[in-house]
């Protein structure tokens, strides 16, 4: 089954910061790392605008790396400001994952803490 796309769309930013965070990668490799994440039904297209995105809000920066195998590709990596964007989109994830939780527990069930 694929994620919902708008689901997906609202929390990827916050994927390719963390993603970015941990090992700078350029934007095929970023798409995989995804995929092999478990993040299906991902469209190449919708990752390049989001790296685009948070490129321009200066979240990421980037550099060409020449390719013996083609045309440069463009390396990603996030800045100490996308690390305090991470921060505060990780945070807000986690009151939302929660609220969730507490929305979907019946009456007899115990929501964990």
């Amino acid at each position: 089954m694929d994620l919902d796309p708008q689901m997906l769309k609202g929390v990827l930013g916050m994927l390719l910061l963390r993603l970015l965070d941990a090992e700078e990668g350029y934007g095929y490799a970023v798409v995989v790392r995804l995929r092999e994440a478990g993040v299906v039904g991902l469209a190449e297209g919708t990752v390049y605008p989001a790296l685009t995105r948070l490129e321009a809000a200066g979240h990421l920066s980037s550099r060409l790396v020449r390719s013996s195998s083609g045309p440069a590709r463009k390396y990603y990596r996030t800045t100490p400001a996308g690390r305090e964007a991470l921060a505060t989109r990780e945070a807000s994830w986690q009151l939302l994952r929660d609220a969730v939780e507490r929305v979907g527990t019946r009456p007899d069930q115990e929501v964990p803490a």
